[in-house]
């Protein structure tokens, strides 16, 4: 699984060729969105990305762990994670790209790009 790491940079880079924003105005947009996202899960509510999936926040009780090492017990406290639950879309199309055939046809944010560019 050694692919390409998308980076903060490369979304910039996307949102500046395929909307037309300097690039100052895209990294920065892109600044934003990410922000905000983290602002609200900090906050321990949920964000719902349609067609893409959700970042919820768990609380994990206190469990027993074990030292690997020495095999001695550790008490591991209460916690809260952030996890990411992908859509259906999103598993579709990642099932899709590795058995090589084209993903379902209802992927919205394909068509929204296609209209902005037509529209340019």
């Amino acid at each position: 699984m050694g692919g390409k790491t998308l980076k903060r940079a490369d979304l910039a880079e996307a949102v500046f060729r395929k909307i037309g924003l300097s690039r100052t105005e895209s990294a920065h947009l892109v600044e934003m969105v990410l922000e905000e996202v983290c602002s609200t899960i900090a906050k321990g509510e949920s964000v719902k990305i349609s067609s893409f999936g959700s970042f919820l926040v768990r609380s994990k009780n206190e469990r027993v762990g074990r030292n690997p090492k020495t095999g001695e017990e550790v008490p591991i406290s209460p916690r809260k994670v952030a996890v990411f639950k992908p859509s259906n879309v999103l598993k579709e199309r990642i099932l899709a790209a590795h058995e090589g055939r084209p993903a379902a046809d209802n992927d919205d944010s394909e068509m929204e790009l296609e209209d902005l560019r037509a529209a340019e």
